[in-house]
């Protein structure tokens, strides 16, 4: 009776998960077949697409990281730059933890593993909502996994039969990144600093070698943009409009 129990609980879990994780899926569809088609002609085996996807799991990353080494970019340069665009988990998974206590540290891993900036706010929200819990958490985190996976390496097995810059494809890692940006716009301050980021990595990119301008204005507009929080200045003009 208790195994019968176990199963449809964990049958309802599996289904909530899944429910809750189809738009994220979605989504990863289109964005997971692009990649997979921009790998494929930056010469990566779908075997190695698949492998990237797996072990990396970062989409903007994978972006950058595979943009940057079809431009012959060093080691050093690709390394320091998806470490900067992925410390944004650090702040997800501090965010999450609290709705983590008491689990073990195999459980934390596996759930760590698969959080995303999508799947972080689906599942915070649903975690403030009360209806939520770690096991249907899990299961949206690892199905959206699954179809990142399938999605990249799919794309990577099509993209012999679709021409270099057809339908727009190599446009989709500057599309992804205007949406992100546009997502995180939450106010003025965030406009100030994506504004000063962009004419610091333009300007930059006349003096820095490679790709180093891109962090260079990421961490100088970022620590800008703290100081620019904190001013007297700021807060007043943030009260008068």
């Amino acid at each position: 009776m208790k195994s019968e129990e176990r199963t449809a609980d964990w049958t309802a879990i599996i289904k909530d998960g899944v429910i809750g994780a189809w738009p994220i899926c979605l989504g990863y569809l289109a964005i997971g077949l692009a990649f997979g088609v921009i790998a494929q002609k930056a010469g990566f085996h779908p075997v190695e697409i698949g492998l990237m996807s797996l072990l990396v799991y970062a989409g903007s990353s994978q972006f950058i990281a595979v943009s940057m080494l079809s431009a012959g970019a060093g080691i050093v340069p690709i390394v320091i730059t998806t470490f900067t665009v992925n410390l944004r988990h650090m702040l997800m998974s501090s965010s999450l933890s609290t709705f983590m206590r008491n689990l073990g540290i195999g459980r934390l891993s596996l759930f760590a593993y698969g959080v995303t900036d999508e799947s972080f706010a689906l599942n915070s929200a649903k975690f403030r909502d009360g209806k939520w819990d770690w096991r249907r958490a899990l299961v949206l985190n690892h199905a959206t996994n699954l179809t990142w996976i399938a999605s990249t390496v799919a794309g990577g097995f099509g993209g012999q039969f679709i021409p270099a810059g057809a339908l727009g494809i190599d446009y989709a890692l500057s599309a992804m990144f205007i949406c992100l940006l546009v997502f995180q716009l939450r106010g003025r301050l965030y406009v100030i600093v994506a504004i000063i980021a962009g004419i610091l990595a333009v300007a930059l990119s006349l003096l820095l070698p490679g790709n180093t301008y891109i962090v260079a204005a990421s961490v100088i507009a970022a620590t800008l943009g703290v100081f620019l929080k904190r001013s007297k200045l700021f807060a007043w003009a943030e009260q008068k409009s």
